[in-house]
């Protein structure tokens, strides 16, 4: 039995460093074949970053709602990689040094900031809705909250791309092309490598989520937002790092609160692949849970963007940081709870 659940643990690490290194390279050719093309300042090229960073969310969720049938590990992953890609914001305090994450980081992202906060808050209400008696519209399998998702998104890309637009071309239009020894065919062809295996790791990843689930005697919500969602957040832990230590301290920022936008979004993409009826019908009341706790996470972020603190705990990160984390903590514990 010993043997049996390390070798699960085994499999989840191996897919862990696959996704990780597939991830990374997936965005850094995404962004080669972007500026070779001319996209990097463009609303394409804005489209493909996010995609990109998102791709082990997307295959792994679509994989979990239909050859799997695991929709708690689709919805736990999406929501849980919402919580840790705010977590992430903590790492990136703490690297970076001098003055704080906030103090340094444009306003301009409470605006992605408060569409996370909208689109998550939708998402859990609807899911809490669900479990007390009252069964949200629906059209044949697909709830009426998933075209909603879908407009409130395109609706929150479109307000911050427009806001946002002369900066991003600011940054992009300006850059030298990094890989002038590469050839934009062999861009792509390294890309699609990247994708694939992702895809793999993306397909393999729910089932060995089930069988973690299985092993451990865990709820699949606890083992999708706590495990899956850190192995298919990496390339977004990956991107936002290497931004902070070229200095693109705001790209950092906008990939993640942009990210957490992109997830609700695949939720409803997975909604339209789940044909049991209604995906948030079909799962756990506990992901009220990790909604909540991504509203009040990204809240704390706000605050942090408009307030600026200034002060370190013991040198090492703010107090705002301190609270994230916190949280994060505060609600891996009540997940496990339910998963008891």
């Amino acid at each position: 039995m010993i043997t049996s659940v390390a070798h699960i643990w085994l499999a989840f690490l191996v897919c862990v460093a696959v996704i990780g290194f597939a991830g990374v390279k997936l965005a850094f050719y995404g962004d080669v074949i972007a500026d070779k093309t001319g996209m990097g300042g463009t609303w394409v090229g804005v489209i493909m970053l996010a995609t990109v960073t998102s791709l082990p969310e997307l295959v792994t969720g679509v994989v979990s709602v239909s050859a799997a049938d695991f929709p708690d590990i689709a919805v736990g992953d999406l929501l849980g990689a919402c919580v840790f890609n705010l977590v992430i914001l903590v790492l990136l305090d703490f690297l970076h040094r001098g003055k704080t994450l906030y103090q340094e980081s444009g306003e301009g992202h409470v605006l992605s900031a408060a569409f996370g906060i909208l689109l998550t808050g939708f998402v859990g209400f609807n899911i809490f809705v669900s479990h007390n008696g009252t069964q949200p519209p629906a059209l044949l399998h697909i709830g009426l909250y998933t075209p909603i998702i879908m407009i409130m998104y395109a609706a929150g890309v479109r307000t911050v791309f427009r806001y946002e637009k002369t900066h991003v071309a600011a940054f992009t239009d300006h850059a030298p092309d990094q890989c002038p020894h590469l050839s934009l065919a062999q861009s792509i062809l390294r890309y699609c490598l990247a994708a694939l295996l992702v895809v793999g790791a993306g397909i393999w990843l729910p089932f060995i989520g089930n069988r973690i689930a299985l092993a451990m005697q865990w709820q699949h919500s606890f083992v999708g937002t706590v495990f899956i969602a850190i192995a298919t957040t990496v390339p977004e832990l990956a991107v936002s790092v290497a931004a902070v230590r070229i200095g693109a301290l705001d790209m950092a920022i906008a990939n993640l609160l942009g990210s957490n936008m992109f997830n609700m979004f695949i939720l409803a993409l997975d909604d339209l692949c789940y044909t049991s009826g209604p995906l948030l019908t079909r799962v756990s009341r506990a992901h009220v849970v990790s909604s909540f706790s991504v509203m009040i996470m990204t809240g704390l972020a706000i605050i942090g963007l408009f307030y600026k603190p200034r002060g370190r705990v013991l040198r090492t990160v703010g107090w705002t940081s301190i609270f994230l984390f916190s949280c994060y903590l505060l609600n891996s514990y009540m997940l496990y709870l339910f998963s008891r």
